[in-house]
C-alpha cells in the first residue's frame, strides 16, 4: 500500500507539472511580439505555481498605454490553450515607485531625477546624466560651507557609479 501511495503521488505531481505553463513558452511569445514592435522591451516575467503569469513591459521612449498592455496580453493569451493549461494573465507597465530592473530603464530615464541606493545603504539623488554598460553617472548640486565665507556656495557633484555597487535605482516623481 505504501508503494501504491508513492506511485499515486508521483502521478499527481507529473499531472500538476504537465499543467504548469513553462516560462520559456511565454518568453518566446513575448519575444515574438517584441520583434514586431521593437520600441518595447520586457522588464519582468514571472509565473507562479498557480499559473498566474505576470508580465511587465515598457516602451523605450514613451509611456505605456492600456492598448499596449492589451496587445501583449492578446499575444500570450491567444497562443496558450486554456483547455490544456488554465492560467491568469496580468500585463502591466513598471510602476513609478518600483526600482529599475533592466538596463533599458536606465536608458529611458536618462536626464531625469533619480534616487540611487548603493550596496553600502548610502543614497544619492540627482540627475541621471550618463548610462553605459558598466554603470551610470549622477550629478547633483549641493550647498556647502567654505571656510572663511559666511554664505554657503553651490557645488556641482558628479558620481560615477558601477552597476555592481548599486542596490536599487528609482525615479523621483515630483508634482508641480
Amino acid at each position: 500500500m505504501h508503494l501504491n501511495s508513492r506511485k499515486e503521488g508521483a502521478e499527481q505531481l507529473l499531472f500538476y507539472w504537465e499543467k504548469m505553463i513553462k516560462k520559456d513558452t511565454v518568453h518566446a511569445l513575448i519575444e515574438e511580439k517584441l520583434t514586431e514592435t521593437p520600441e518595447f522591451y520586457l522588464v519582468d516575467l514571472q509565473i507562479n505555481n498557480a499559473n498566474k503569469i505576470y508580465i511587465e513591459i515598457d516602451h523605450k521612449t514613451d509611456p505605456i498605454s492600456i492598448n499596449d498592455c492589451i496587445a501583449f496580453s492578446r499575444q500570450v493569451e491567444h497562443n496558450l490553450d486554456r483547455e490544456k493549461e488554465d492560467f491568469e494573465l496580468e500585463v502591466t507597465s513598471p510602476g513609478l515607485s518600483v526600482p529599475f530592473k533592466v538596463h533599458q530603464q536606465y536608458l529611458k530615464n536618462k536626464g531625469k531625477e533619480v534616487k540611487v541606493m548603493l550596496n553600502t545603504s548610502k543614497t544619492i539623488e540627482g540627475i541621471l546624466e550618463e548610462v553605459t554598460e558598466e554603470g551610470i553617472v549622477i550629478t547633483n548640486e549641493t550647498k556647502e560651507r567654505v571656510e572663511g565665507k559666511k554664505k554657503k556656495i553651490k557645488v556641482n557633484n558628479e558620481f560615477k557609479l558601477p552597476f555592481d555597487e548599486i542596490k536599487e535605482t528609482k525615479i523621483i516623481v515630483k508634482f508641480k
